[in-house]
């Protein structure tokens, strides 16, 4: 197995990089700030997105920073007309480095359009959707003229069995009629956030795997609202945030329907393991930034007469995370090859691995590095608490580690029944 970047994979590497520290982290603190300030102030202010961005991603596109995510197997077109410099598409293997460098800043992974869900949701576009679908929707996401969200978790089944899924998608003639609530649905405060994927019920007879079927609904449908926004242990990821959405007596055309009706999971299985990759390597740039604040922290503080560094263990702890960053980067880049080399089904296993394994090292390095900072470490001038409550949603989010892990160990038996 071979980890190592193309030849331009590596210069957009070092590229984004560079716009991370000259463009963007300059005027990150700024910005959550700003942000702060207007959360303080209450009212729907806090929900429209700054004209910082803006301005970053006009940057960014200039420079050829831009949709990075894109994979080479789909980009097409759309990669040259869209895309990042040189007009193609990268490897999971190539893409991983870069995302990695996004999740050091939570405005990164937005200024260059690749941001979840938008990121999965256009992806499902490339792969499966129709032509007047992409037209229509993944044009306008591409160039970041619209947010998206992916709706399929519900408030009222256990999720992580996604065959419980209730809401139904009822095909009735030429039309496809939605009914059912979701609830953390990411993306849904933004006011740009114009087009849904909805996963629903269609045939409740059929195998437990082909019941299901995925939409696209226009927010602005009838009988689409937003009850509420979900704050994630206090904070609400303003100007996207999570929320809880119903749909009563929708109704599509069914063109909007993704692949063919009861193909869900077949879509779901093709969208996930991409993203997880994308999720575990920004975690292992957020646990990166974490253990930088750590050992800054821990040699230029004194406490007892001596460095933070050289008291209770630090050092020990500082060792550790190190180790631990590096295995789990490892873990992501073997992941990232085997869905270039074996695809989803061959890459399962691996895929499953690391959605165990970096949310929870993440968790535990962050953790670490608050602990540094002492009561500095809790407070929203630091971007520390924030990432530990990234690190900690993602032990759930796309997948709760139990089940991930009852997927790993029904693939281990299976080599030795």
């Amino acid at each position: 197995m071979d980890f190592s970047p193309s030849p331009r994979a590596a210069d957009l590497t070092e590229r984004v990089r560079t716009f991370l520290q000259t463009e963007i982290e300059p005027v990150e603190a700024d910005y959550h700030r700003e942000l702060a300030a207007l959360r303080a102030q209450g009212g729907d202010a806090v929900w429209q997105p700054l004209p910082l961005i803006a301005e970053l991603q006009g940057k960014a596109r200039a420079q050829g920073l831009w949709n990075l995510f894109l994979p080479r197997e789909h980009a097409g077109e759309y990669a040259a007309r869209y895309g990042t410099d040189g007009g193609e598409g990268l490897t999971n293997t190539d893409y991983a480095p870069i995302a990695e460098l996004t999740g050091r800043s939570a405005l990164a992974p937005h200024v260059f359009n690749c941001n979840a869900p938008d990121t999965g949701n256009m992806e499902v576009l490339l792969k499966y959707g129709t032509d007047e679908q992409r037209a229509q929707w993944l044009e306008p996401l591409l160039q970041a003229e619209i947010r998206s969200a992916f709706t399929m978790t519900e408030p009222d089944v256990a999720s992580s069995d996604a065959t419980n899924m209730a809401a139904t998608a009822v095909v009735e003639g030429d039309e496809v009629v939605i009914n059912g609530r979701k609830w953390w649905s990411t993306g849904v405060g933004h006011p740009d956030c114009k087009i849904f994927v909805f996963m629903g019920l269609t045939d409740p007879d059929a195998d437990r795997h082909s019941r299901h079927t995925m939409v696209l609904v226009p927010r602005d449908t009838l009988g689409v609202k937003v009850e509420r926004m979900l704050s994630v242990m206090g904070m609400h990821d303003e100007p996207h945030g999570h929320g809880i959405v119903s749909f009563s007596d929708v109704r599509v055309p069914l063109a909007n329907v993704l692949l063919g009706p009861g193909r869900a999971f077949e879509i779901a299985q093709g969208r996930l393991g991409p993203g997880r990759v994308h999720h575990c390597m920004r975690l292992v740039g957020l646990a990166e930034m974490a253990l930088e604040l750590a050992v800054r922290r821990a040699t230029t503080r004194t406490a007892f007469g001596r460095p933070l560094v050289k008291l209770g263990g630090n050092a020990e702890r500082i060792a550790d995370a190190r180790i631990a960053i590096d295995q789990a980067r490892l873990l992501v880049l073997h992941a990232a090859w085997k869905l270039d080399t074996e695809g989803s089904r061959g890459a399962l296993s691996a895929v499953s691995q690391i959605k165990v394994a970096v949310p929870n090292m993440a968790q535990q390095v962050v953790d670490m590095a608050m602990q540094m900072h002492g009561g500095a470490g809790f407070d929203e001038e630091l971007p520390l608490a924030a990432a530990w409550v990234s690190a900690r949603s993602l032990r759930m989010a796309d997948g709760p580690d139990e089940v991930h892990r009852g997927v790993i160990a029904k693939l281990e038996t299976k080599k030795y029944a």
